[in-house]
């Protein structure tokens, strides 16, 4: 994987991708949304065995997690150490995210549901960032926690930058 020095660098590989009709990313992200919804399931099957001790929910929690394992695959592509792990619970929480968030805006707290929504969006920018390996890891050390690698001299959180670069990619409406 070649170096990416700059935020320009990192949008200029993004774009590689928005040309390849093999790939189609609008696809990508309506199955990462459905993933999150499985994850929830087996979250909800789990904790109704609990409350009612119908052990026949496990069942369930099981064929849930068999769909959710095999739609992973489909956007975690070769990976490694944890990364599919990693990949799993960065969907998670972006979704027990946006629960919360949503659970703020109803109980009109627009401000503290705006900033739980960019939180969720964050991670849910890191999870394309790191299955679309436009980051590189091999070079990854301390650096200004604003900066998108240690050449990068513009001082916006990598969050915003991932998050504008994936938004150039993943477009939902497309179809």
């Amino acid at each position: 994987m070649s170096k990416i020095n700059n935020a320009s660098e990192l949008v200029a590989k993004i774009k590689q991708f928005e040309g390849q009709k093999k790939i189609d990313l609008s696809s990508g992200e309506d199955l990462s949304i459905a993933i999150m919804s499985l994850i929830s399931l087996e979250e909800h099957f789990y904790f109704t065995a609990q409350k009612t001790g119908k052990h026949g929910y496990y069942n369930w929690l099981d064929k849930v997690r068999e769909i959710r394992k095999e739609m992973l695959k489909k956007l975690v592509n070769e990976p490694e150490g944890e990364v599919w792990c990693i990949s799993k619970h960065l969907l998670a929480s972006s979704m027990r995210l946006i629960e919360v968030g949503t659970k703020e805006l109803h109980n009109k707290k627009a401000n503290e549901a705006e900033k739980i929504f960019n939180r969720a969006y964050e991670l849910y920018n890191l999870f394309w960032g790191l299955n679309l390996k436009v980051v590189p890891l091999g070079e990854v050390k301390k650096i200004d926690q604003t900066a998108l690698d240690k050449n990068d001299k513009n001082k916006f959180p990598i969050w915003r930058k991932l998050g504008s670069v994936i938004q150039k990619v993943l477009d939902c409406c497309r179809e």
